[in-house]
């Protein structure tokens, strides 16, 4: 297969047959990968933890893909039992899952925690995927060249797996905490591939960034940053179309490989067309990334075995 340097959806293969997920569907980066989903012609489920602005979202595409095959399962990453719940849900409706892409995320917040008491940047960004992925991976693994995309960050560059500061008892800066989730998240695409290589079955974990994106992650801000915030990503970033490509370059391209991560190609990852880029050394750590995934089944309570 060749790979394609010049990656456009509109030079991807058509998904027609095929089920994807898409978490945080409703606004940003999730909906231009939804969009852009839709346009291939694959049935794409609008994970989304508000129905109105699914809703929305689905009337939008649908406006710009009168045929889309859409439907809305309401998940809130902020509850294991509504993970729980969604998996459930899905798992009775279809017996094939092609793509589940990890998009939401929350960034900065104020120190929260989620309903399961975990700090709420690692409990949505990182951990109620790692869940929503165990769940659904009896379904992964029976359906042939299934993908999972996993949105991390440039900020996992700073980040540091604190097993002793998990739920932030030892304080809480809000960078330090949000880097820490998304290097969790790239660390467990990573683990996800070598347990899949392992295990001889034909999937692939990938990851992938957005760059500087306009999106509202910038909701939690402090007011003068937040007003700053989406300018700037306008003016030396890109929009939230462009940002979604890296992602859509992982879930479509079909040269493709098990373990690779997508970015912007620009200076610094900024912007830029969507290559393969490099991780931090610290998200190759083995021993880090087998014990991030032993505490991630403790703290979900539920075993994952590929």
């Amino acid at each position: 297969m060749i790979f394609m340097i010049n990656f456009s959806i509109e030079t991807a293969p058509s998904q027609k047959g095929k089920i994807a997920i898409v978490t945080g569907a409703n606004s940003g980066l999730g909906y231009e990968t939804a969009l852009a989903l839709a346009r291939k012609e694959a049935t794409v489920i609008l994970a989304s933890r508000d129905l109105n602005k699914a809703k929305d979202a689905l009337n939008k595409i649908l406006i710009e893909v009168p045929k889309a095959d859409l439907e809305i399962i309401l998940i809130d990453l902020n509850s294991l039992q509504s993970v729980e719940e969604f998996a459930a849900e899905f798992s009775k409706k279809y017996d094939r899952l092609d793509l589940l892409i990890e998009n939401a995320g929350i960034m900065m917040p104020p120190l929260t925690t989620t309903k399961d008491g975990f700090e709420s940047q690692f409990g949505v960004n990182y951990l109620a995927h790692f869940h929503l992925t165990n769940l659904l991976f009896p379904l992964l693994k029976i359906t042939p060249n299934a993908r999972v995309v996993t949105l991390s960050s440039l900020a996992h560059k700073t980040g540091k797996i604190s097993f002793d500061n998990l739920n932030a008892e030892k304080g809480y800066d809000k960078w330090s905490v949000y880097a820490q989730s998304k290097l969790a998240c790239m660390m467990f695409a990573y683990e996800l591939q070598r347990r899949l290589d392992s295990a001889g079955i034909n999937a692939m974990a990938l990851s992938a960034h957005p760059g500087f994106s306009a999106t509202n992650l910038g909701a939690f801000l402090p007011s003068i940053a937040s007003s700053l915030f989406s300018p700037l990503a306008s003016l030396i970033g890109q929009d939230s179309k462009h940002g979604a490509l890296p992602t859509l370059r992982a879930a479509l391209d079909p040269a493709a490989k098990g373990g690779e991560y997508y970015g912007p190609s620009g200076f610094r990852e900024v912007k830029g067309a969507p290559v393969k880029v490099r991780s931090s050394s610290k998200s190759h750590d083995l021993g880090v990334a087998t014990k991030l995934w032993s505490v991630s089944e403790e703290l979900t309570g539920k075993k994952f075995e590929v």
